[in-house]
């Protein structure tokens, strides 16, 4: 075949091949694989199908996504309790949290977290879309945390979801803050995220970050302070300047700029006053305050005092509150240093073998502001870890012979008599005979003095039988004035009643119920009071964003007249100034008390007051592995331990401290009735023990010569006043005859009389 036949051969095949058009055209190529399908009109439909999806899948997650409850970290709160100055005091519970209302939080505060965090906060719809998708981008390709979240979002984050950074995560966050922000308002979100956010320094929201940062309430807060605060959160541990390294701080402070800077911009404050401000440094950190020392038996004490109110355990322990205490600071500085002072300085704790009894004393005191009746020092202990029960509140020890004056308030009271009817008045005579047999009870009962003395001749007035706690004189005193009454007039006092309290015993003239500080002081507080009833209260206020609490009133209704109780005060006046109380009187104030020391020793209390402070002392004996109760004899080295030992040199010492500065008054007695005095000649009786002692007019009883007595003494009978050295009654008297109708024997053995001062 030649060349031109093979050219036609060729032309021929490639005519074959190509495909046939219609009417004769050709159509070209035929396009093959994807690009079959991506034409305008798929496309179009590709995306405006998509863009369906999305809207169907966002109304979707719109509709299946609500706000879940609030998680446990952001909603607990601590407990903050405070002194009356409103110090901060102590704080209890996990969380370093107390929740603030916006109307507590500054304005300029919250506009310099705006100015840094969210510019347009109250503008916006909550969300951030655009920093929201740059957010899941970065978190979906381990590029770090997401960014540019709102204040809204934030919020959310904080208070309902977690801080884990799954796209899952932000794509709730995004759904929950735009119905946040439908349904609550700008402000209630904006105090949220404030309480909410983590600041450093165990502080959680602003009111603790505060206090962490400046030692100041959130309210007191200024605006350098304030942008310091929004600038540190951003990253606490980086930016605290107390441990920013050089970079940290170079940070924190271009974000502190940029807060004052911004607020400029936002038309929030003006230029000029902007130039003026500077960084304000922050103070070094604190521990978290704690319940070290005493803070932890004043949180228990105003915790009772809360629960008796109605605030139940589990509400405190939820937190949130924040509970101003009556407590001094320096009034309680000065109870401490005296109990310190005066006892534990004293006491060998460590040496076992030669101060056995020094293991076993336990002091408690309370101190109550005589015209208020405020708490205002409290000592429960040597510390909670130690002692987790506080002395100053427990209810396991008898208060002795400061029972005493319940028993002549009530006999002034209702008008009692005498056996042999005479009126019972502070002038009125008795025997002091020890172990003589009360009269006119259906109950035996014939107690022994302390150290088994005969005070009188036998006869002494109340007065005289006060100042030395005469126990054979209040014993029969109690059946005049009728037992059943007695412990009436201690109920009415405040005291309550628990078991072991019957109301027809005359032993309870001997102070055989149990009773703790609080009580006491505010039984003395009444009599100070002129019988209006005091209530010792330690907590000042509490306050709470769900709860509604208002302090009971300490002052309370009358409960004694005006005579009774300024009679009984003038009484306890002569127990300081000539009897068992002396130690206690000083010419820097006015003032009442009574010693007390209970059964076998194991108990001693001074409970006095002045115009401006009732304080109780009391120590008690408790061995330290069964927590029986033991005897005090031998604390610190020493015998006997009384009321007017120990107790009675810390109240001094106490009282002394507290009132330095300040004008002390005198009582106001002009209602006082101390009866017709006895003629200076009285009738002799026959006395029961080998030791007698005579009273003199002046109210005051001693012990012979010889005989050690830890309360102090005075003189014998003397028409022309007290003497220094009296004489004493000769020894070994004749016995007494017995009584002609002696009461029945009580069924019940009465606890061990040796009872006294």
């Amino acid at each position: 075949m030649g060349r031109a036949e093979a050219r036609r051969a060729q032309q021929q095949r490639g005519a074959r091949k190509a495909p046939s058009g219609r009417a004769g055209k050709s159509t070209g190529k035929k396009r093959s694989g994807i690009r079959r399908f991506l034409n305008w009109k798929t496309i179009l439909g590709t995306f405006l199908g998509g863009a369906l999806l999305l809207i169907i899948g966002a109304v979707a997650l719109y509709f299946s996504v609500d706000p879940p409850d609030p998680n446990k970290n952001a909603i607990l709160q601590s407990n903050t309790y405070k002194y009356a100055d409103g110090s901060i005091m102590a704080r209890t519970g996990q969380m370093n949290r107390e929740i603030l209302p916006i109307d507590k939080i500054p304005e300029d505060v919250r506009t310099a977290f705006i100015a840094i965090e969210n510019k347009s906060f109250y503008k916006d719809s909550g969300v951030d879309v655009i920093g929201v998708a740059r957010g899941v981008v970065n978190t979906a390709l381990g590029r770090g945390k997401a960014g540019g979240s709102t204040i809204t979002q934030q919020y959310v984050k904080n208070y309902y979801l977690t801080q884990d950074q799954s796209a899952t995560r932000k794509l709730r966050e995004l759904v929950i803050s735009i119905k946040v922000d439908q349904r609550m308002k700008k402000n209630e979100i904006l105090a949220g995220y404030l309480n909410t956010n983590f600041y450093g320094r165990n502080a959680y929201g602003i009111q603790a970050a505060a206090q962490a940062y400046y030692g100041v309430d959130a309210e007191k807060l200024n605006l350098e302070q304030a942008a310091y605060l929004a600038a540190v959160i951003q990253a606490p541990s980086q930016y605290d300047w107390a441990i920013a390294g050089p970079n940290g701080k170079r940070l924190v402070m271009i974000r502190f700029n940029a807060v004052l800077d911004n607020m400029v911009e936002m038309g929030k404050l003006d230029q000029a006053k902007r130039a003026t401000l500077k960084f304000q440094e922050p103070i070094k950190p604190k521990p978290l305050p704690g319940m070290d020392g005493q803070k932890g038996y004043l949180v228990q004490a105003a915790k009772q005092e809360l629960s008796r109110q109605n605030i139940k355990d589990a509400d405190i322990a939820a937190g949130g509150w924040t509970i101003t205490l009556n407590i001094d600071k320096k009034k309680q500085a000065a109870l401490e240093k005296a109990v310190d002072d005066e006892l534990e300085s004293k006491l060998d704790r460590k040496n076992t073998k030669d101060r056995p009894q020094d293991q076993s004393v336990q002091a408690g005191a309370t101190s109550v502001d005589a015209k208020t009746g405020q708490i205002v020092a409290m000592y429960g202990g040597v510390g909670l870890t130690e002692k987790a029960e506080s002395n100053a509140l427990r209810t396991d020890f008898q208060p002795g012979s400061t029972f005493k004056p319940v028993v002549l308030a009530t006999a002034l009271e209702t008008g009692a008599k005498t056996q042999d009817g005479r009126p019972i008045t502070p002038n009125a005579l008795y025997d002091g005979t020890s172990k003589r047999p009360v009269v006119g009870s259906a109950t035996a009962f014939a107690p022994q003095n302390q150290d088994n003395i005969n005070y009188g001749d036998p006869m002494l007035t109340v007065q005289e039988a006060t100042n030395s706690s005469v126990n054979s004189v209040y014993a029969q005193m109690i059946v005049d004035a009728k037992p059943e009454k007695v412990k009436e007039t201690a109920l009415s006092l405040g005291m309550r009643d628990r078991d072991g309290w019957p109301a027809d015993r005359p032993a309870m003239s001997l102070g055989t119920m149990s009773a703790n500080t609080v009580e006491m002081a505010g039984v003395y507080a009444t009599f100070g009071n002129h019988g209006k009833k005091v209530t010792p209260t330690i907590v000042k206020k509490a306050e709470h964003a769900d709860a509604d609490f208002k302090p009971v009133n300490p002052i309370g209704a009358q409960v004694l007249t005006a005579k009774t109780a300024d009679t009984v005060t003038k009484v306890l006046t002569g127990v300081v100034e000539d009897g068992s109380g002396k130690a206690v009187r000083s010419s820097a104030y006015d003032a009442a008390g009574k010693t007390g020391t209970t059964e076998s020793n194991v108990a001693a209390w001074f409970t006095g007051y002045t115009p401006e402070l009732v304080t109780v002392v009391a120590m008690f004996g408790e061995d330290p592995n069964s927590h029986n109760q033991v005897t005090l004899t031998g604390t610190a080295g020493k015998g006997r331990a009384g009321g007017s030992s120990f107790p009675a040199q810390i109240w001094q010492a106490y009282t002394t401290a507290a009132l330095r500065g300040q004008s002390t008054g005198q009582f106001d007695l002009e209602d006082a009735e101390m009866g017709t005095p006895p003629a200076p000649t009285r009738s002799p009786s026959p006395t029961a023990s080998n030791q007698t002692v005579a009273p003199t007019p002046t109210g005051s009883a001693t012990r012979p010569t010889g005989t050690p007595d830890p309360t102090g003494s005075t003189g014998k009978p003397d028409p022309t006043g007290p003497t220094k050295n009296p004489t004493p009654t000769t020894k070994n008297p004749t016995p007494p005859t017995k009584d002609p109708t002696p009461p029945t024997k009580d069924p019940t053995p009465p606890p061990n009389p040796l009872l006294g001062q």
